[in-house]
């Protein structure tokens, strides 16, 4: 190839990329923390609360029958020793019948959880993605990125404005269903539920 035939050919090139340039220029790209979002946004604390609260009863429930259960159990180690052996047989049966329905229900309890969670998570991400969208609409972003970004300049960040027109959305009151226990479930895990006490050898 002559070098005025390569000269040619690269200012062609350099022509393209100059036209191009221009299109990319204009592009107005924002990035928001997703997950910020779901730990941050007063409508995910309000999911929180929601489930907290929900399954508050259900919990102390729980708590009520492992500590029977527990008391139980340490009659029977204190009281061995003077019961007759059909008394020590009856009350063991008692107390492993026992500790078999408190798993059972310990694992409804946990199923049951597990399935508002989701259907609260599910509601959240809904709300999340519209604001998300909404935001970038009103502001005219011709692309906002979440999940998968490896590196962005921090003046890309949209999160803080998002959070802000979320705080200022309002949330609806959590659901009543008793006091909140002191634990906050966090996403993908089940609220804190007692284990049942440990069968007697």
């Amino acid at each position: 190839m002559s070098l005025r035939r390569w000269l040619v050919g690269v200012s062609g090139v350099v022509a393209l990329a100059a036209a191009a340039t221009p299109a990319w220029a204009d592009l107005k790209i924002g990035v928001v923390n997703y997950a910020k979002l779901m730990q941050e946004s007063p409508q995910a604390k309000a999911a929180q609360d929601a489930l907290r609260a929900e399954f508050a009863g259900k919990q102390k429930d729980l708590q009520t029958q492992q500590q029977s259960l527990k008391n139980k159990e340490d009659s029977l180690q204190r009281d061995s020793a003077t019961m007759s052996a059909d008394q020590r047989t009856t009350a063991e049966r008692e107390l492993r019948d026992g500790n078999r329905e408190l798993q059972l229900k310990v694992q409804q309890y946990q199923d049951d959880f597990n399935a508002r969670q989701n259907e609260e998570l599910s509601k959240l991400q809904k709300t999340l993605v519209e604001e998300v969208q909404n935001f970038a609409q009103a502001q005219k972003f011709d692309l906002v990125l979440a999940d998968g970004v490896i590196f962005a300049s921090p003046v890309l960040d949209v999160t803080p404005q998002v959070l802000t027109a979320l705080q200022a959305r309002g949330v609806r009151a959590p659901a009543a269903g008793g006091a909140a226990p002191a634990a906050t479930p966090k996403a993908g895990a089940p609220a804190a539920a007692p284990k049942g006490s440990t069968t007697p050898k």
